[in-house]
């Protein structure tokens, strides 16, 4: 049951189902069905917010999540995580709301999870940063993947002030997360790069040319991004997988290695759409377990001391094995 002061914070707090949708945003008309299966996504997360800011209970909200479909119940727990962060923040960081669901329920879910803590970083105050992050012992994804958080938060601003992330290309000034400033805003840019792939309705051509207007340096993460956000959403028939392939380049391989995250997030969670499984053949010359055994193989421990983060080297790892391949 709701809370009057949960209804008060939804109010305030959560964007409506219509300012998600393409029109509102200002994104490229679309078919109707690639529209409504791309709007589909932002309103589940906004449903999922909407139900964690408003429950009494994580046993209540368990149960309103379990109704979503298998597709989208990941966004729905991205929301979810945003309102329990919301919540924590408000108590000074001293709330468990977000452990208690991440370590509970939410564990299938824990890399849109981290995610769905970004989109509650983009609304709260950066000194409140620093604690919106629960220490997940039980889970052997934390805290290389936290890093997720900060690409949470890029794909947020992108999303919902386009003009200055994306049309003037803001540089965010850095943060120490994980004691890591100097990659923040890499981070950053790979959720950008999911952004576009939404701003852009999945269009491979508008995708590219937006790429193409950010600083060289930049491109590497936006494409993995967009090779993330292709894989796992969907939105493109296999003729527009194929296309936006071809229009990374040299990028085929960070393009390559979003993918492979999408599936092993896909994969953790236990639902495995067609439109990725199609992705991981086309965009990786992968089927689904060989994706999932190639983001295992590779993946990379904390280890204090070294000059990147092991997310980093972990993405790094993938996207070598698709560097070694003919293009």
């Amino acid at each position: 049951m709701p809370t009057t002061l949960g209804s008060l914070r939804r109010l305030v707090l959560s964007p409506s189902l219509e300012s998600a949708t393409f029109e509102r945003r200002g994104f490229p008309a679309l078919p109707g069905a690639t529209a409504e299966h791309l709007e589909a996504i932002p309103q589940a997360v906004i449903c999922g917010f909407e139900w964690g800011i408003d429950t009494r209970s994580q046993w209540e909200l368990e149960r309103r999540l379990s109704l979503v479909t298998p597709e989208h119940i990941g966004f729905a727990y991205e929301g979810a995580t945003m309102a329990c962060t919301v919540l924590d923040a408000m108590r000074g960081g001293r709330g468990h709301k977000t452990r208690d669901l991440l370590s509970g329920p939410g564990q299938p879910h824990i890399f849109l999870a981290y995610i769905g803590i970004g989109f509650a970083m983009a609304r709260l105050p950066r000194p409140l940063w620093k604690r919106v992050v629960p220490d997940l012992t039980t889970s052997a994804y934390h805290p290389v993947m936290s890093w997720l958080a900060v690409d949470g938060y890029g794909f947020d601003r992108a999303y919902f002030e386009t003009r200055k992330w994306v049309d003037e290309q803001k540089v965010p000034a850095a943060y120490p997360w994980r004691d890591r400033p100097e990659y923040f805003h890499r981070a950053v840019d790979q959720g950008i790069g999911r952004a576009l792939w939404f701003i852009h309705g999945g269009l491979p051509d508008g995708v590219a040319n937006a790429v193409g207007e950010f600083a060289p340096g930049r491109h590497a993460d936006l494409w993995s991004g967009a090779g993330l956000a292709a894989t796992f959403a969907g939105g493109a028939d296999a003729d527009g997988l194929r296309a936006l392939r071809k229009l990374a380049g040299d990028h085929r391989a960070q393009l390559a290695l979003g993918m492979v995250f999408a599936v092993k997030a896909r994969s953790h969670a236990g639902f495995i759409p067609d439109h990725s499984a199609a992705a991981a053949r086309i965009l990786g010359d992968l089927s689904v377990s060989s994706a999932v055994r190639l983001a295992d193989d590779t993946a990379t421990a904390e280890k204090p001391g070294t000059p990147d983060p092991a997310y980093e080297l972990w993405r790094r790892a993938i996207a070598a094995h698709f560097s070694a391949l003919p293009a």
